[in-house]
């Protein structure tokens, strides 16, 4: 089933609220309209996980992430990924791999997030975070450990961790081995 109209009911910079008419006489579904966005797991070549630090004016606190962001129009994921990863964390380099799209909201959201895995990362000379970033450097097993107590809790980056597992080559510890 197509919509028999989509209007843009509210524009941004940053997304559109579209207003989609489904059926002849019925109100517009309203649903977002988003660029796609690259999440990296980045891993250094003493296999430490970067995780950024930084504050979230939506949920109104500090929060721990993926290096992530907006794919730019005429960009490829990757690109975007090595992009973010280089803005947040001064850190480049490293074996790359897309490992695919997931949809976050197919309910609300007209997006993609794509993940992508680097290993063997390293700090790039000269290069610092952006400016309110902190960068931490986890272990695989601390990362476990965060996604289980909740410190790292953004769900789009607990799955792309997940994406990095099944499809990545990346090992986090069992339940069993996972001590709070």
């Amino acid at each position: 089933m197509k919509p028999l109209k989509t209007e843009v009911a509210f524009a941004t910079p940053w997304f559109e609220i579209l207003g989609k008419t489904m059926r002849q006489g019925e109100e517009p579904y309203y649903s977002l309209k988003l660029p796609d966005y690259a999440a990296v797991v980045a891993l250094t070549e003493d296999e430490q996980v970067l995780i950024v630090r930084q504050y979230r004016p939506a949920v109104e606190r500090q929060t721990l992430e993926l290096p992530s962001g907006l794919v730019d129009p005429g960009e490829t994921p990757e690109e975007a990924a090595r992009r973010e990863l280089l803005e947040e964390t001064g850190y480049q380099g490293g074996a790359w791999e897309v490992l695919g799209a997931m949809e976050p909201d197919t309910g609300r959201l007209g997006n993609r997030i794509w993940t992508c895995v680097a290993k063997g990362v390293r700090r790039a000379v000269g290069r610092e975070p952006e400016e309110g970033i902190a960068v931490l450097t986890w272990s695989l097993d601390e990362l476990a450990r965060a996604m289980v107590d909740g410190r790292f809790s953004m769900a789009l980056h607990v799955a792309a961790v997940m994406m990095a597992v099944l499809k990545g080559g990346v090992r986090l510890p069992l339940r069993a081995d996972i001590r709070p």
